[in-house]
């Protein structure tokens, strides 16, 4: 008997992944009618597009909502390749930090997420160039996989398969990918090692979701023929829950902070069209599940649950929900005893949720630790509540991973409004992998991640498998519950508070800086911060370094008593004599055993706190760079690191906040820096520009990084006129052409040459000017394959007595990667006043 139970959690475990909540939810009334109209509708939508905030949380609510059908998102990337406004975080940690976003946009607007193992390598000018850089093997074997997952009878896509080069590379790739899977999904031959755990399937119907957008303007998609379009009318107010449809999905949306996409709620008639693409052909343009049949009756013996979930919808008691319990749990036997699997995993989890909620059933497993290490033990407390007058009985508990016959619990009654508690020690067993994203859990190419597990790709959330068991039998039926086991604590500000459970090292440690530059033959210290995962550690630290850079000392011993102790330890290190690009590695040994991860914790307000674990390294660089010593006032924007490795280079580097921006305060400095985007996101720069003119006027530098065309906080952003546009060069390898080679910022104090721009990471930079007046002059010109050049990367004025300088070079990717030549180009920019 116990190992079927183990057996039952862990075909928890495999299937139902999808559960992203860590706190228990506490549906009203109205909610629950909800829940349970969905659960009398069998039908499924998916969407598909290719990042964090291209979905349409207008459609995938009213789908959600409006017409109760098992919606999702299918976002082909995490997002990774995108900017950050809210952190410095980029690349996989941005990706997470999506990832999160849109799970939490989900719980919004109904509906559920999916990704595939597509990595978000940066802007993409066509699908060709995407396509091949994802490999489209792999991305169309997840779109499939996923596919025949999820089942859907409709597939909508966000954009057109038909239109390459009108926008981002991603976009078109997606459609691309959803188009060609929708043939193929129901073809045995194709990915045939998926239907080992899947079978095929043939969705009804795929769609382009197309608008205005699409048309170029209002005007002509006004004037276009929509007579061959479905026309769905998404402006519902849902009078139950005040709000409207497009107020939940600008909700939603703005989960989305990190890309800076708060929306506001609109009212009213809205409409949204549909192309058909393929497909059977809908008569009813009103209607997207014509000649679908999304009653129970599409199920062998879903009539007679069919019957009762009516009855059920027909006679909800909002003020006693509870009343509904009989006939909720007849239909939950019958859903238990179907042959088709698919919805019977749905719509038991479904039910079993509108049980819990109808009878105030509230269950959860809590822990006072954070964090855990594999081999220690927690202790774990239960809480079990019915809160209505059915009679209950807890049956057992049991604790996964490691079941322990002291956790089990026979034949309790659960008597109303009674709590139920219980604490437990649970066992983490040595063997069980440590908390982090999974998709990060090997290395992947600069297109795709890799998982090896077939079963897990698409999955939207870290795997987190500490869960219990609670068997609750009602009207002699016995329903099993589970619930993550979660850290909770009381906040006194926010007051109770829920984290995910981590399980992480015994021992971590990570280099204070990312990027060392030596300058010199000289020794640098190196700062290791070693941090204890547990209780009275000793061990010792090393450095792994290339034989031709030496470290003392060799190694040095730590020890720490408490849990979550951290220590620091200084290494000398003495570069090669030439020119040369390492990782430094730091090693921590404890025991014998090895450990060399860094643990990255990343807490924003809007999402769950998430953790990484990556190699503890960073780069070191023996760069032959001359710089001269300025101070520079560096005011943050959307959020970089540039700052830090200004301070490696040498620099005196000061954060200058906006306000406090004054002529007295910019005196002592040499250079004032604006941080990415800090014109689209600091208000006060509105107030400060003519300040900070004239530092420039008064013969000192004024660098300012890229900004987006768009939402600008003064259009004066330079003494002269500039105009940003959306030109970029995103192919890092594109050859660069010097437009004025003996200028001085080429020249001093290190000579660039076109040796400089080898090894950029993503892009060689973003939103250039297009137009500027004739006081600048441009520096560099490249372009992508087959299109115009773009002269506009780097642009110098002399204004009074100093220089303005504006540049959409991606410094703020290049130099966190210790890309060589952008330090040795910054330096010049930097120097230019000299």
């Amino acid at each position: 008997m116990h190992k079927l139970y183990i057996s039952f959690i862990i075909y928890f475990l495999l299937i139902f992944q999808i559960s992203i909540a860590q706190q228990p939810v506490k549906p009203n009334s109205v909610e629950i009618y909800n829940q349970i109209q969905k659960l009398n509708f069998l039908g499924s939508v998916l969407y598909i597009a290719a990042h964090p905030d291209d979905e349409n949380t207008r459609l995938i609510s009213f789908l959600s909502n409006n017409t109760k059908a098992q919606t999702a998102y299918l976002s082909i990337t995490r997002g990774d390749g995108g900017q950050n406004l809210i952190g410095p975080e980029l690349r996989e940690q941005l990706g997470l930090i999506r990832t999160q976003e849109l799970i939490e946009a989900r719980k919004i607007d109904g509906g559920m997420q999916f990704f595939t193992r597509a990595n978000d390598f940066g802007y993409s000018k066509n699908p060709e160039e995407t396509l091949q850089i994802w490999n489209k093997e792999q991305a169309l074997s997840d779109v499939v996989w996923i596919i025949r997952n999820f089942q859907p009878d409709i597939i909508i896509n966000r954009f057109d398969h038909r239109s390459p080069g009108t926008t981002h590379g991603h976009h078109t790739a997606s459609a691309m990918l959803s188009f060609e899977a929708f043939d193929k999904v129901d073809d045995p031959t194709v990915f045939s090692k998926q239907l080992e755990t899947v079978k095929t399937w043939q969705p009804k119907r795929l769609y382009f979701n197309t608008s205005w957008w699409f048309f170029g303007s209002k005007e002509k998609f006004e004037a276009a023929d929509k007579t061959n379009l479905i026309n769905l009318k998404i402006g519902t107010f849902y009078s139950t829950l005040g709000k409207s449809n497009q107020e939940i999905a600008a909700l939603s949306r703005s989960r989305h902070q990190s890309q800076g996409f708060g929306s506001t709620g609109t009212r009213g008639d809205e409409d949204e069209y549909l192309e058909l693409l393929k497909g059977t052909i809908s008569n009813d343009k009103t209607n997207l599940f014509e000649g679908i049949d999304t009653t129970w009756n599409r199920v062998n013996g879903g009539k007679a649950i069919g019957d009762i979930l009516s009855n059920v919808e027909k006679n909800f008691d909002f003020k006693n929900p509870a009343a509904s319990i009989p006939e909720l749990v007849k239909a939950y036997s019958l859903i238990e005893n179907i042959e088709d699997k698919h919805w019977k995993k749905i719509k038991s989890e479904e039910i079993k949720k509108i049980i819990a909620a109808c009878t105030g059933l509230y269950i959860e497993a809590t822990t006072d630790n954070q964090e855990a290490t594999p081999g220690s033990t927690i202790k774990v407390k239960l809480e079990a509540i019915n809160r209505s007058v059915v009679p209950m009985k807890l049956k057992r508990i049991l604790a996964f991973p490691v079941y322990n016959s002291d956790d089990e619990q026979k034949n309790t009654d659960l008597k109303f409004n009674i709590p139920y508690s219980k604490n437990i020690t649970l066992e983490i067993p040595n063997d069980l992998e440590y908390t982090n994203p999974y998709w990060l859990n090997q290395k992947g190419t600069n297109g795709m991640y890799r998982i090896d597990k077939q079963e897990i790709i698409g999955v939207p959330d870290v795997l987190r498998n500490v869960k219990v068991g609670f068997w609750i039998e009602i009207n002699s039926v016995e329903i099993p519950f589970e619930q993550k086991v979660v850290y909770k604590f009381n906040d006194d500000v926010k007051g109770e508070v829920y984290q995910p459970l981590d399980i992480v090292p015994a021992v971590t440690s990570s280099l204070t800086e990312k990027v060392y530059i030596f300058n010199s033959d000289k020794s640098k210290t190196i700062t290791i911060k070693v941090k204890a995962g547990k209780d009275n550690i000793k061990g010792n630290v090393k450095l792994e370094l290339p034989a031709n850079w030496s470290v003392s000392p060799l190694e040095i011993p730590f020890a720490t008593s408490k849990k979550g102790e951290e220590v620091l330890v200084n290494f000398s290190v003495t570069p090669s004599k030439e020119a040369s690009e390492i990782n430094i590695k730091s090693i921590v040994t404890v025991d014998g055993e090895i450990f060399d991860k860094e643990k990255i914790d990343i807490n924003y307000p809007h999402i769950y706190k998430q953790m990484v674990l990556k190699p503890a390294e960073a780069k070191g660089i023996r760069l032959k760079i001359k710089t001269k010593n300025e101070k520079i006032a560096y005011i943050m924007g959307a959020g970089d690191e540039v700052p830090k490795t200004l301070t490696q280079m040498g620099y005196d580097v000061s954060i200058l906040k906006a306000e406090d921006i004054s002529i007295e305060n910019l005196e002592p400095f040499d250079v004032v820096i604006t941080g990415i985007r800090a014109y689209n996101v600091v208000n006060a720069l509105a107030i400060k520009q003519n300040i900070l003119l004239d530092f420039v006027k008064n013969g000192k530098t004024m660098i300012v990084q890229y900004n987006t065309l768009d939402d600008l906080v003064t259009k004066e952003i330079a003494p002269f006129p500039l105009k940003i546009s959306r030109d970029r060069v995103t192919e890092e390898d594109a050859e660069v052409r010097f437009l004025a080679p003996n200028h001085p910022v080429l020249n001093y104090p290190n000579k660039i040459t076109v040796d400089d721009f080898k090894g950029w990471k993503q892009e060689q930079g973003l939103y250039y000017p297009s137009e500027w007046d004739s006081n600048f002059t441009p520096i560099l010109s490249a372009n992508d394959k087959g299109e115009k050049p773009k002269n506009g990367a780097l642009l110098i004025a002399k204004y009074g007595k100093g220089n303005y300088i504006y540049t959409g070079l991606s410094f703020f990717r290049e130099l966190p990667e210790g890309v060589p030549g952008a330090f040795r180009l910054l330096a010049n920019i930097i120097a230019i006043g000299k």
